[in-house]
C-alpha cells in the first residue's frame, strides 16, 4: 500500500525528439536524436482501468487523422503495455501534441510513444528504469509498422545514437559530428515504403551492405570519420525507396557536394539527412539541401544539430487537476 507521504504524482508530462531512424546503413537497427520537432503527451493517472485518449492536438499534418481509440494509436497502445507489466489496476488518460509531421521519416509514431511511456512511468507507484521502458515503446511503435523495430524508440529513450534489436537496446558512443535532415512537405506512409523492400536481395548485395555496416560501427567505435564515411552508404534499401521521393538525388548529392560523410533517407522517407565533421558544412548544406527540394516542387523544413542528440525527458510531474 502506497502511503500518502510517497504517493506518486497524478499527472505527467513528458516530452520526445524526432530522430533518424536507419541511419542509412543501420536498417531497422541503428538510429539517433535530432535537435528538432518533437510530440508532447501528457498523462493523468485515473482510477478506471485500461488507457482513454482524451485529446490529440497539434499543426503537424496529419495529427487531426490519428485514431483515439487507444489499441489502435501508438502512444495509447504503448501505455496498455506498460500498465499490463505494471500490474496496475488503475489506468491512464492520454492527451498529445504532435509536434512531427505522419509519414515525414522522423519518428513521429515512435515519438508519440516514447512520450506517453516516460509520462506514464512517473505516476506508477513504482517506476521503471529508463532501460525497462523499451518494449512497451517498441509495443506502441508495432502499431504504425506492423513491425517490431527499435531504430527510433530505441535513441529516443537512450539519446544520441543507438543500437536497437527487438530484444536488447544499446547506446553507441559517437564522434562530434553533426546532422543536416530536411523534411519536404510530401507524405510517405511507413507501410509504402516497406512494400518496396519485399522481393529478394542478391546475396552479394547483403554481403557488400554488411562490410558497409561493420565499417560504420567500426568507425564510430574510434571516432574514425574515413571509417563512417566508407560505410555511411545503403546500397540495399535507398535504391529502391528512392524513387518514392521527389527530387532524393539532387537532394543527396547537395548534402554529398558539402562535405557531408554520407547522406540518405531519414526513416522510410521522404526526409534526407546528411552527417558532417562540422557545425559549418551542415548549415551550408541544409541550405543547399533545400533549395534542391524546392527545385522539385517542394517546400520543406530543416535542421542542424549534434548527431549526439537529446533523449525523451520528463517536463514536469505533479498531483491534482
Amino acid at each position: 500500500m502506497t502511503s500518502s507521504a510517497t504517493r506518486p504524482p497524478t499527472r505527467a508530462e513528458a516530452f520526445s525528439p524526432a530522430g533518424v531512424g536507419n541511419i542509412g546503413v543501420g536498417f531497422d537497427l541503428l538510429g539517433h536524436t535530432i535537435h528538432g520537432p518533437g510530440d508532447r503527451a501528457i498523462v493523468q493517472r485515473v482510477a478506471a482501468p485500461g488507457v482513454r485518449i482524451t485529446a490529440i492536438h497539434g499543426d503537424a499534418p496529419g495529427a487531426s487523422t490519428l485514431p483515439l481509440d487507444a489499441a489502435r494509436n501508438t502512444a495509447g497502445r504503448a501505455l496498455l503495455s506498460l500498465l499490463e507489466a505494471a500490474g496496475a489496476r488503475h489506468g491512464f488518460e492520454l492527451e498529445l501534441h504532435k509536434g512531427i509531421a505522419l509519414g515525414s521519416g522522423l519518428g513521429g509514431s515512435a515519438a508519440s510513444a516514447v512520450a506517453a511511456v516516460v509520462a506514464g512511468n512517473a505516476l506508477l507507484d513504482v517506476p521503471l528504469p529508463r532501460m525497462a521502458l523499451y518494449p512497451h515503446a517498441l509495443a506502441g511503435e508495432a502499431v504504425a509498422t506492423d513491425s517490431v523495430q527499435g531504430d527510433n524508440v530505441g535513441p529516443m529513450l537512450t539519446g544520441g545514437v543507438a543500437l536497437a534489436t527487438p530484444d536488447l537496446l544499446l547506446p553507441l558512443d559517437a564522434p562530434e559530428l553533426w546532422c543536416a535532415v530536411v523534411h519536404p512537405h510530401f507524405v510517405l506512409e511507413t507501410r509504402h515504403a516497406r512494400a518496396v523492400l519485399a522481393e529478394p536481395y542478391p546475396l552479394a548485395q547483403v554481403v557488400r551492405h554488411g562490410t558497409h555496416l561493420a565499417l560504420f560501427l567500426t568507425g564510430l567505435a574510434q571516432g574514425d570519420h574515413a571509417l563512417i564515411a566508407a560505410g555511411l552508404k545503403d546500397i540495399l534499401v535507398e535504391p529502391r525507396r528512392a524513387p518514392l521521393v521527389p527530387g532524393f538525388a539532387a537532394v543527396k548529392a547537395a548534402a554529398l557536394d558539402h562535405h557531408a560523410l554520407g547522406a540518405s533517407l531519414s526513416g522510410a522517407g521522404p526526409s534526407v539527412f546528411g552527417w558532417f565533421a562540422s557545425r559549418e558544412d551542415a548549415q551550408r548544406a541544409l541550405q543547399a539541401m533545400r533549395a534542391a527540394f524546392a527545385d522539385a516542387g517542394l517546400d520543406s523544413e530543416g535542421w542542424a544539430g549534434p548527431v549526439n542528440g537529446p533523449r525523451a525527458e520528463l517536463l514536469r510531474s505533479w498531483s491534482g487537476d
